[in-house]
């Protein structure tokens, strides 16, 4: 009994790291309709910033992670304004296409730069033992971390003029133009967005997991993921499909041996496609 409450914690835990990972890729793909292949990227250079402010200048990631989010909101923004709001209008393939070779170049700059050598910020925080569960102090802090972030964005998304204007060209684009909005700066800012979710989620998996750009397809997969079993364009989707997609993982990886945890996930990924293609909680919109 003991082992599954140490799994089904470990899977919680895991799953408000990868809904923090994916909500903003969530974010872009449902508003732009733009699958943002950067997002992978834009996490590990979260994480190589994190990690070589604290090696070269002993700076704190939690210090570092607004630090870290504005650097990052600023690059999305200037990427979409300058490069892909010219074809945001064009065909899924072609902002595939251009997405997918800018992450071809900040994937092959940052190898050349950092190399890809596997770098982790180790914090020696302990462990807290709760009867027969170990929760790692880290670890605890980074699930808190990401769980904060999540819910920021969801009371931005809820309560702010930008959230409203976000959710308007959502639901219906030419009305929101209609009504006044700048579709072009919604998109540019929505953008930023993503890629501050992103490179924050890059700070807080720099304290957890080793960061190398070997990794970015992992993650961009499992944003993926998230978006399938929770729905696209719902903050509250993310999270639900980040728990879901951890505690599948955890328990998969405990029946079935952590080789197999990653194959679990995207089965279940391809079982929603066919049976319930908008997600557990997918809805039209943000709510």
């Amino acid at each position: 009994m003991a082992i599954y409450l140490q799994t089904l914690v470990n899977g919680l835990m895991l799953g408000a790291l990868y809904a923090c990972l994916a909500v903003g890729f969530s974010l872009v793909w449902g508003v732009l309709n733009v699958i943002n292949m950067l997002h992978g990227s834009f996490i590990i250079l979260g994480g190589y910033l994190t990690y070589f402010a604290w090696h070269a200048y002993g700076i704190h990631p939690v210090i570092m992670l607004p630090v870290v989010a504005a650097l990052m909101f600023a690059l999305g923004f200037a990427l979409q304004r300058g490069l892909i709001n010219k074809v945001v209008s064009a065909p899924v393939l072609t902002t595939l296409t251009l997405t997918f070779g800018l992450d071809m170049i900040l994937y092959n700059a940052m190898t050349y730069f950092f190399t890809a050598t596997p770098r982790r910020i180790t914090l020696d925080l302990g462990a807290i033992s709760l009867g027969p569960i170990t929760l790692p102090v880290d670890r605890l802090l980074g699930t808190g971390l990401a769980l904060l972030l999540t819910l920021l964005l969801y009371a931005v998304m809820r309560g702010s003029s930008i959230g409203r204007a976000i959710v308007a060209v959502r639901m219906d684009r030419m009305a929101a133009e209609l009504m006044g909005i700048r579709t072009d700066r919604i998109y540019a800012i929505t953008f930023g967005i993503g890629a501050l979710m992103a490179g924050a989620a890059g700070v807080v998996f720099a304290t957890i997991f080793p960061i190398t750009t070997n990794v970015t397809g992992i993650w961009l997969g499992k944003a993926f993921v998230v978006c399938v079993v929770g729905g696209l364009g719902s903050v509250p989707g993310a999270l639900v499909g980040g728990l879901v997609l951890g505690l599948v993982e955890s328990f998969a990886g405990h029946w079935f041996g952590p080789q197999q945890a990653m194959t679990a996930g995207f089965l279940l990924m391809l079982v929603l496609l066919l049976t319930r293609p908008t997600g557990l909680v997918g809805v039209k919109g943000y709510e």
